[in-house]
């Protein structure tokens, strides 16, 4: 980390994008090269009069070349679970609730298709509860931040839209299974937890999860659409399979999510109704995390199968078995409606642009998207 009142420039980098020599700057700013080599080393500070010759010689703003760090104010955040101990950490910050929640941007969660660019830089250190973080730019964003956990691909699709409506909304997808989702938001990590969980003794989605689970809050579930889910073939199914005794059969493997996943669950479920042993199909311990992961290796033929959604199946072209219809909730704290970078986002979730898109994926059934299907009455407290 630098000084806080450190002046930094990027004159160098400036000055050779556009072809320049030291002494070509110097010469068109009417100052020394040796000027020019000790502003662009730090160890001389331009008086006003020369920063404002080297911009215009340079043809951009002073301050397109000059700043100073104390300019970018720090923050204290609680770090996420996840957020690992050590030092220069990129980060993803959004007020949750009353706090600044610090989340990390390391392995799959600092890509989707372009490396994520972070918010600011911290240490995490032991035993400590909050972390310091130094911001890397000015804080436009941060309190238009909602992080959204989930698996569902559909997340993105939806958290873009809502970007091209809102342009100051920044949304922050975090790919998690459902139920590491849920306890996040159990622990105010974020606003919204995607799931698709179904309790067999209830018959119920979602809803008895989240009563054993968050229970000092209040929690409303909005739907964000009923998804077809089933088993993954290789294109034009060349094993010819058909149902999920198939995949016991000699020659067949599978890959399987881990524990936690709606996925699995689907999985565990259907083999025990059809009275067969997990033992008795390969690769049920071959564990991948994510939808796009157990595609991909189905696509590369690394396994025969395995349990995902139609949509995922279209976009791989792959071919798909449907085995059940799962209903796909956002869970949310009530006091998290009322902030305004939520509503913003979930004000998007009915209309018809978004509609579209999730039925243009297909395998989504929308009749139901954008509505409050349960609130789970918090029971910590009540008799």
């Amino acid at each position: 980390m630098v000084k806080q009142d450190e002046l930094r420039n990027k004159l160098k980098q400036t000055r050779i994008r556009l072809g320049m020599s030291q002494q070509d700057l110097a010469n068109l700013a009417g100052v020394t090269r040796q000027t020019i080599s000790g502003v662009e080393s730090g160890q001389y500070a331009p008086s006003t009069t020369i920063a404002l010759r080297l911009a215009k010689a340079l043809g951009c703003q002073v301050e397109d070349l000059f700043w100073l760090e104390q300019d970018l104010p720090e923050i204290t955040a609680v770090p996420a679970y996840n957020v690992p101990l050590g030092e220069g950490l990129r980060l993803i910050l959004a007020q949750v609730g009353n706090q600044w929640i610090a989340h990390p941007l390391i392995g799959q969660d600092a890509f989707r298709t372009e490396m994520i660019p972070a918010d600011g830089e911290g240490d995490r250190l032991p035993g400590k509860n909050t972390m310091v973080v130094q911001l890397l730019d000015e804080p436009v964003n941060l309190y238009d931040t909602v992080i959204l956990a989930g698996c569902a691909p559909a997340l993105s699709l939806w958290a873009r839209a809502a970007e091209r409506w809102h342009p100051h909304l920044r949304v922050h997808w975090i790919l998690d299974n459902s139920m590491t989702a849920l306890h996040r938001l159990r622990r105010g990590e974020v606003h919204l937890a995607g799931m698709h969980m179904y309790d067999s003794q209830t018959g119920e989605y979602n809803t008895p999860f989240v009563r054993s689970i968050i229970k000092d809050a209040t929690t409303v579930l909005i739907n964000l659409g009923i998804w077809e889910e089933g088993m993954l073939t290789q294109p034009h199914n060349p094993l010819g399979l058909k149902s999920i005794a198939d995949l016991a059969q000699p020659g067949v493997t599978i890959a399987n999510r881990e524990a936690g996943s709606g996925s699995r669950q689907v999985l565990e479920r259907s083999l025990q109704e059809a009275n067969i042993p997990f033992t008795a199909v390969k690769g049920f311990d071959h564990i991948l995390h994510g939808h796009l992961e157990v595609a991909q290796a189905v696509a590369t033929g690394k396994v025969t199968s395995g349990i995902s959604t139609a949509s995922v199946a279209a976009a791989f072209g792959l071919g798909f078995i449907p085995l059940q219809e799962s209903r796909y909730d956002l869970a949310i704290l009530q006091p998290y409606l009322d902030e305004a970078p939520v509503q913003k986002l979930l004000g998007t979730l009915g209309h018809r642009r978004v509609l579209s898109q999730l039925e243009a994926i297909g395998g989504y059934n929308t009749t139901q998207t954008g509505e409050v299907v349960a609130t789970i009455e918090a029971t910590t407290g009540n008799s």
